[in-house]
């Protein structure tokens, strides 16, 4: 029977500051190897018997999501747009109703989109065994199988067994984040899984438990999806009605609370790559136990994660130390007392600071841009516009804007009157001149934008045309 995959791409990812930011977290990033977590996550759906995927995200990182489904390039079916997090118990609930609204009742394999799985295979004979149970009615979890008295995750303990290769059982109970003494307890106790987040379930089932007993968020929910329209590639909800909903996770509003949980068990590396200390566990490292990445130098120094995305990082006679650097911020602490880096981002974003927001480079759908320098009544900025894109028709009422080609072919409109850009060609946009920019050429165009002006905000923009839909 397919099964159709549910991907929850909505996480903000604090931890795993300063490379995860609000507009840009965590499962859109290359973390543990090439591939963003989100592509590693996709494609390890090839192979499974499953109908097109449904993709779950924020709808601020809509076209970063739409893009690297693109990159995939497997079965597509939609990108649902969450208004506001309300966490994984409503999310789900517009993917099922969405599932469900052709008449049917399909199977939903739910999947978090940043976690790192090791072994695929075993995690499609999970999802085979997983599907069976599931068809019984059964809501399923996956449990992995512990390998350390871990007190970072929750803990499943198993009931019944329910037969199946991987096995299955009822689940006995559900259990918190527990201290080491009890960690290890469970561990040699030998029927307690990890928690693993991921879920296998019929729609129509989810949707009855949960009306069972979160009914209010069932019911804010289907007013939601009941006022919800096709934008291109995007399926937007009523904003209104999903705001009004509670926010809690899967766990908390159903499966601790249903007699129908049953878990499979998943024997495979895993990790939620939860933190700094977490990404250092499971990645690659060198003689001294340094997990290195970019431009890094060090010397009689170990246990280390250092991590350069701009220039070159130095370090000497460093210890147990996480050092990351970025083009706009550097992160320095101790491998185990990064606890606090909640805390932290909470006062950049108490303080308005656009580094807890945005990256320096900042992706948009036709391209990015790269600020570059910024002064009083100044900013320059480096733009990369993709090969058919274009930004939107707009005017500014207290900056004007001075732009020099440096390579590809621009097509500038500046109030009705059209004209080519060659490389080393500028030209200059007044305040409040009505102008675009697309590159109708087949290489990206790439062009140095000076502003000069009162204000610079990204708020000064006035939009007249936009092909991708934005206000």
């Amino acid at each position: 029977m397919k099964v159709v995959p549910v991907i929850m791409a909505g996480g903000a990812g604090t931890r795993l500051w300063p490379l995860s930011r609000r507009l840009f977290p965590k499962q859109f990033l290359p973390l543990a190897g090439e591939q963003s977590m989100l592509l590693a996550t996709l494609q390890r759906l090839d192979g499974l018997d499953a109908a097109p995927t449904l993709l779950v995200c924020n709808e601020e990182h809509r076209f970063i999501a739409a893009e690297q489904a693109r990159l995939w390039g497997g079965p597509l079916g939609t990108v649902l747009l969450e208004p506001v997090a309300r966490n994984t118990a409503p999310a789900v609930a517009l993917a099922a109703l969405r599932a469900r609204a052709g008449g049917e009742d399909p199977l939903l394999l739910v999947l978090a989109a940043d976690h790192l799985l090791g072994d695929v295979d075993a995690f499609r004979a999970a999802v085979a065994a997983a599907a069976d149970q599931a068809a019984q009615g059964r809501l399923v979890t996956f449990g992995l199988t512990p390998t350390a008295p871990e007190t970072g995750y929750g803990y499943i303990r198993r009931g019944t067994a329910l037969g199946g290769s991987p096995p299955a059982y009822a689940v006995d109970a559900f259990v918190e984040k527990p201290d080491a003494a009890t960690a290890r307890g469970y561990l040699e106790a030998g029927d307690y899984y990890w928690n693993s987040g991921m879920f296998l379930f019929r729609a129509g089932r989810y949707l009855e438990e949960l009306e069972r007993f979160r009914p209010g968020v069932l019911a804010a929910c289907a007013r939601a999806a009941a006022d919800c329209r096709q934008d291109g590639d995007f399926l937007r909800v009523d904003a209104a009605a999903f705001a009004a909903c509670p926010a809690e996770s899967i766990d908390y509003a159903v499966m601790e609370h249903t007699a129908a949980a049953a878990v499979v068990e998943l024997h495979s590396p895993w990790n939620d790559v939860g933190s700094w200390a977490a990404l250092w566990d499971v990645a690659d490292k060198d003689a001294d136990g340094n997990v290195c990445r970019g431009d890094v130098l060090h010397v009689d120094s170990s246990g280390n994660l250092l991590r350069a995305e701009h220039r070159l990082l130095a370090a000497v006679g460093l210890r147990d130390t996480v050092v990351v650097e970025t083009k706009d911020a550097v992160l320095v602490g101790p491998r185990d007392r990064l606890d606090g880096l909640k805390q932290l981002v909470s006062q950049l974003a108490a303080a308005a600071r656009p580094e807890e927001e945005v990256h320096r480079q900042v992706y948009r759908p036709w391209g990015s841009y790269d600020s570059v320098d910024a002064g009083h009544r100044f900013q320059v900025k480096r733009i990369l516009v993709q090969p058919g894109a274009s930004l939107s028709t707009q005017m500014h009422h207290h900056r004007a804007e001075h732009w020099i080609v440096v390579a590809g072919t621009a097509k500038v409109t500046l109030d009705g009157r059209e004209s080519l850009l060659a490389e080393n060609e500028s030209i200059y946009i007044p305040i409040g001149a009505v102008h675009s920019l697309a590159n109708p050429g087949k290489l990206p165009l790439e062009i140095i934008e000076v502003q000069t002006g009162a204000y610079l905000g990204e708020d000064d923009i006035v939009r007249f045309a936009d092909r991708y839909g934005r206000n």
